[in-house]
């Protein structure tokens, strides 16, 4: 009976990939891992590698820090320099120490000129004709007005104090409670600092996404990050357009477990095992404690740190390719039917998109095939019962 059942696992084994099944089994994605399109006989194949998710592996991800505004997109830097702009009002003071000068009397020593700055970035100034304000400092334009009038007036000083500065604004819109045009400080502003202006987002930190468009360049980070990070919080320059969008962060389960589903965070962080736990865990009777995998698309930082730069420059020459974001594939391996894998999912976080899959066990393909085959049901618990130990 057992060389009957041997011969009949044998073609078993072969037969039962034909056998309809939730996702691939484990030994399908390990085996797919590091080929290339034609390795695999797929013309647009996604080339991918897969790494065990350890305390190592666990630190690493955990540790990293996304800079997607700061370096990804190259937005940051200093507030710069606060200079006038188009549109901007002045109020331009001019003081002599004469009586009867051409800005004073004998009842008062100085005279308020209020100015617009026009398209061409001049406006006009009595006696003194027209000044060049646009990409000036107050300091600067004090100066030229200053120098302009020493020969014409008694003993002359300027004062210019700001008034309305349109071209000192940024737009911030979406998901806050007052979308608005914000005023630049001249210290410079973050910005934590004009979402707070327009309001304040109108969810949670952890799931609401700030785009800043800035010229040509655009970059998208959580508030939450930025929030956590201080170089992600980076100073607004005039003329930035600031979006807040809520969306809330959703993982996908799949596989042998209890619930397949798009599940949302619900918090502000979330581990593997908690991730797992709100699809109300593995089916014990389908699942291979041994195949949990997480499919993510990660930062290069990320990527290279996990692989190394020699297997990732092997990778990308096998034709592993970015998303639009810049991040690649990558597989992370789980195996929950190891004791401190309970210490090491809880350090590993799950990000946004991400993708839980667990796969079933060799042997439910096997038992499926068998019965399909009208094996004796003797014969069919013996061959679950051996796949099982094989896979082993």
């Amino acid at each position: 009976m057992v060389r009957v059942t041997a011969i009949v696992i044998c073609a078993a084994l072969a037969g039962c990939q034909a056998v309809p099944g939730e996702g691939p089994l484990a030994s399908a994605i390990n085996e797919d891992a590091g080929r290339s399109p034609a390795d695999i006989g797929r013309v647009n194949a996604a080339v991918f590698d897969i790494v065990d998710v350890d305390n190592h592996t666990a630190r690493l991800v955990s540790d990293y820090v996304s800079t997607a505004l700061k370096r990804r997109f190259g937005i940051g830097g200093g507030p710069g320099r606060a200079v006038i702009g188009i549109g901007d009002q002045l109020k331009v003071t001019i003081f002599e120490a004469g009586a009867d000068g051409l800005f004073s009397t004998s009842e008062q020593k100085q005279t308020p000129i209020e100015i617009v700055v026009q398209p061409d970035g001049t406006a006009a100034i009595p006696y003194v004709g027209t000044v060049r304000f646009a990409g000036r400092t107050l300091e600067e334009a004090r100066q030229q007005i200053l120098s302009s009038l020493k020969s014409k007036a008694v003993e002359p000083d300027v004062i210019i104090a700001m008034g309305d500065t349109p071209s000192r604004s940024v737009t911030v819109a979406g998901a806050v409670n007052r979308s608005a045009q914000i005023s630049l400080n001249l210290s410079g502003e973050q910005i934590t600092d004009v979402i707070a202006k327009a309001g304040g987002p109108t969810s949670q930190p952890y799931e609401s996404y700030v785009t800043v468009v800035r010229g040509k360049r655009t970059g998208t980070a959580l508030l939450k990050s930025i929030v956590e990070n201080p170089s992600e919080n980076i100073y607004v320059q005039p003329g930035d357009q600031i979006f807040v969008s809520k969306d809330p962060r959703t993982f996908t389960l799949l596989g042998a477990v209890k619930s397949n589903s798009r599940i949302d965070f619900g918090a502000n962080d979330l581990n593997l095992l908690e991730a797992v736990a709100l699809g109300r865990g593995g089916n014990d009777e389908t699942v291979n404690a041994k195949g949990f995998f997480l499919f993510r698309y990660e930062d290069p930082e990320v990527v290279v740190g996990l692989l190394g730069k020699r297997r990732f420059d092997e990778l990308t020459r096998k034709g592993m390719q970015a998303d639009k974001e810049g991040r690649y594939p990558i597989v992370y391996r789980f195996d929950m039917s190891h004791p401190d894998s309970m210490l090491v999912g809880q350090t590993f976080p799950v990000k946004s998109r991400d993708v839980i899959y667990a796969s079933r066990h060799p042997a439910v393909d096997l038992t499926k095939f068998l019965r399909v085959v009208g094996a004796p049901v003797g014969i069919a618990v013996q061959g679950a019962a051996i796949s099982n130990n094989l896979s082993d």
